[in-house]
C-alpha cells in the first residue's frame, strides 16, 4: 500500500487494501484539499466515493475528480453529492445508488441496479448494463437524474421509475437485433426512457407505452449523445434523434386499483 501526494493530486495504490481502509484514505485525501485522486489496482472494493461530504464542503466536492483504474465493487458513488468519478474498467452492482449530484463515467460494463434510487447527477456507461437499471429513480426539486447506457440492459429497465431520464443507445446490438430486456418500465409512474434499436411490444411492462418525442426530449438526446461521444471517444454520427422511441408511464398511479377504493 502506498499513497503519493503532489500538490492537489493524490495517488493511492489500492492493491490488497480492505474497502474500509481504502475509503478512509480517500476521505483523508479530500480533507487535506485533494482535487484529483487516482486509485490504482482497484479490485472489488465497495462504497468508493461514499460519505465524502463528511470530509469537505460542497464547493470542494464539486471540484473533486476521482479516477479509478480497475474494477470497483458494489455501490460505487453511493450518495454521491458533487464529485466526478471516472472508471477505466467495469463496475459491479449499485453504481450511483441514491446519487444526489455529480457524474460517474464508466469505460466498460455495469452490473445490476445502476442508478438505484438516484435523484440527481449523471451516469454514463460505455457498454451494457445488468438488471433493473434505473429502478426507483426519482426527481427532487430541480434535480433530475440522467442515466446513459451505450449498449443495452437486462430485464426490468426503469422498474418503479418515478422521475429522471434513461437513454439507451443500442450501440452494442447487431443490425436488426432486439434489445435484451423485457418487462421495461414495470410499475413506472414518472420520468422517461428513450430507446434506440430493436424494441417489441412484448418487451414493455404493464402500464408503459410508446409516446411521441417532445422538443425537450430531442434537446436532451442531442446533449447527452454528444457528451457520451466526448467521454468515450466514440463517433456518434450514426446516432440520429429520429431513431429513438420514448417510453413513458400511461398513469401516475399504475397500481391504484390495488390500494384505493
Amino acid at each position: 500500500m502506498s499513497s503519493i501526494i503532489t500538490n492537489s493530486k493524490v495517488e493511492i495504490d489500492a492493491a490488497g487494501l480492505p474497502y474500509r481502509e481504502l475509503n478512509q484514505q480517500i476521505r483523508s485525501a479530500v480533507s487535506i484539499g485533494a482535487k484529483h485522486i487516482t486509485l490504482r489496482n482497484v479490485a472489488g472494493q465497495r462504497y468508493i466515493g461514499t460519505n465524502l461530504y463528511e470530509a469537505a464542503d460542497r464547493k470542494a466536492l464539486d471540484e473533486l475528480e476521482i479516477e479509478i483504474l480497475g474494477t470497483p465493487g458494489n455501490d460505487l458513488g453511493m450518495f454521491l453529492d458533487g464529485p466526478s468519478i471516472t472508471v477505466y474498467g467495469n463496475v459491479m452492482d449499485g453504481t450511483g445508488n441514491t446519487m444526489n449530484a455529480g457524474r460517474i463515467v464508466v469505460h466498460g460494463r455495469a452490473g445490476d441496479i445502476t442508478g438505484f434510487s438516484a435523484r440527481g447527477g449523471e451516469i454514463f456507461i460505455r457498454d451494457d448494463a445488468g438488471y433493473r437499471t434505473g429502478i426507483h429513480m426519482k426527481e427532487f426539486g430541480s434535480m433530475r437524474p440522467i442515466v446513459v447506457i451505450g449498449g443495452t440492459t437486462q430485464d426490468f429497465l426503469g422498474e418503479y421509475m418515478a422521475g429522471g431520464l434513461i437513454i439507451i443507445l443500442g450501440l452494442t446490438l447487431k443490425p436488426g437485433e432486439l434489445h435484451y430486456f423485457s418487462h421495461v418500465g414495470t410499475g413506472m409512474h414518472g420520468g422517461a426512457i428513450l430507446v434506440r434499436g430493436g424494441l417489441a411490444d412484448y418487451q414493455l411492462g404493464n402500464g408503459v407505452g410508446v409516446v411521441n418525442l417532445e422538443e425537450k426530449d430531442r434537446d436532451s438526446l442531442l446533449k447527452y449523445v454528444e457528451l457520451y461521444g466526448t467521454y468515450f471517444g466514440v463517433d456518434v454520427a450514426q446516432v440520429n434523434v429520429d431513431q429513438f422511441v420514448k417510453l413513458a408511464p400511461l398513469s401516475k398511479r399504475p397500481y391504484k386499483q390495488l390500494y384505493a377504493y
